[in-house]
């Protein structure tokens, strides 16, 4: 998915740089920089903010209650999320595209708490979208996160992943 920034956006920036704390390693304060991003937000805000805030935010979670919370925030935030208004940010951003990645991230919340029947209908919400998905990095990252979790799954483990279904 080749992505060109097309409006500079001083909330996506500050996620960013958030995020990429946390990736270093400073998970707390990535996860208060965030919570206080979240604040300013507010729960009615800029539906690419709360999306992408509350999918980054769930990987900083000590809990996995806590982290599925904020996954259902970003699900939430995605269904008010428009193409046009995640193509100001990023030209080739669509809706569908994320989708994916946000049912994954609840199959895995639910598997792990082991609800493994909302972690099905969450798998096959993802399933359903996985064909949309563009032949690239971000593509591949997540048809192979999709493989993880529905073995995880089939095998009933409630083991935390390696890594993040969403690759966060």
């Amino acid at each position: 998915m080749e992505q060109t920034r097309t409006t500079p956006d001083e909330t996506m920036a500050s996620i960013v740089t958030a995020v990429e704390l946390g990736r270093s390693g400073q998970r707390v304060q990535a996860r208060e920089a965030l919570t206080a991003l979240w604040e300013q937000i507010s729960a009615t805000g800029d539906a690419l903010h709360r999306c992408t805030l509350a999918h980054h935010l769930a990987d900083l979670q000590d809990t996995t209650q806590a982290e599925l919370e904020w996954d259902e925030r970003a699900l939430v935030a995605a269904d008010d999320l428009t193409d046009e208004r995640a193509q100001r940010y990023e030209s080739a951003w669509q809706v569908r595209l994320l989708l994916p990645s946000l049912h994954l991230n609840l199959a895995d919340d639910h598997r792990r708490l082991g609800d493994p029947a909302r972690a099905r209908e969450h798998l096959a919400q993802a399933r359903s979208l996985v064909p949309h998905l563009p032949d690239d990095q971000y593509g591949g990252m997540i048809r192979s996160s999709f493989q993880h979790v529905s073995e995880a799954l089939a095998t009933g483990s409630t083991q935390r992943l390696d890594s993040p279904p969403s690759g966060g």
